[in-house]
């Protein structure tokens, strides 16, 4: 990972957030490509294991160094509650959420951050270019969700389930987030695009994972998503603790 500074709005750190849950086999392997990835930006790591059962602890306690930080859930508390854990331990100006299960590959880091760096946008994500075999069910529920946000906040968002979420971190002043789940996606979302930011979208590589692996959404999360956009929409931010980080 190179270490200097851009020209643009004089950003000096990159933090990346790595929610992780029971991903013993990717976890290791995502950290190996992240610090292969070469940006203009000092970078700094924050795994954030949410309390995972499968040894992936123990895999993290083997590739921890100066650059990569763990923090411990101790108990399972969802993505949201993980990434909020992740921004009070992250430094950096520009925020990145990185998942751990190599569906979303570093190597469109630079093209993610390119938008941010020269200063044409403040929150850019990641518009899936989907593989051979994606799963039918979660990609008619992203065309839902994501013309649902269209028309609940007008705007012209493709793509607002992706995992690749980049922002500056100055967007989350006046925002409170409170979802636990993957509840974070829609969440965050809305409440950017009601604060009057523009999302970017940039495409990237996606590799869905095969049905028995794919964990991230259950039939229960449709209504879940629907209600967050629908009360995000109107309703004023609410406090929620973060979980208890083991020490």
């Amino acid at each position: 990972m190179v270490s200097r500074v851009t020209d643009g709005p004089g950003y000096q750190t990159l933090s990346v957030i790595v929610p992780v849950f029971n991903e013993r086999n990717t976890v290791g392997e995502v950290v190996r490509r992240m610090r292969r990835v070469e940006v203009p930006l000092d970078v700094e790591i924050v795994v954030v294991d949410d309390g995972s059962t499968d040894g992936t602890d123990k895999v993290l306690a083997a590739i921890q160094d100066s650059t990569v930080s763990m923090v411990r859930h101790q108990a399972n508390s969802g993505k949201g509650a993980a990434v909020r854990t992740g921004l009070e331990r992250a430094r950096g100006e520009v925020i990145l959420i990185q998942d751990a299960d190599l569906e979303y590959d570093p190597d469109d880091w630079p093209r993610l951050l390119a938008p941010i760096l020269s200063g044409e946008a403040r929150v850019v994500y990641g518009k899936r270019q989907e593989g051979p075999s994606p799963s039918v069910r979660n990609r008619v529920a992203r065309r839902i969700f994501t013309v649902t946000t269209r028309v609940l906040y007008d705007t012209k968002l493709s793509d607002m389930l992706t995992g690749y979420k980049v922002f500056d971190r100055s967007v989350l002043d006046g925002i409170t987030l409170t979802a636990d789940d993957f509840g974070f996606e829609p969440e965050f979302t809305a409440k950017v695009l009601r604060k009057g930011i523009r999302i970017h979208e940039v495409p990237i590589s996606y590799a869905p994972r095969g049905r028995a692996e794919d964990r991230k959404y259950t039939w229960l999360d449709g209504p879940r998503v629907f209600w967050t956009l629908v009360r995000s929409r109107w309703s004023r931010s609410s406090h929620r603790s973060v979980p208890e980080v083991a020490r």
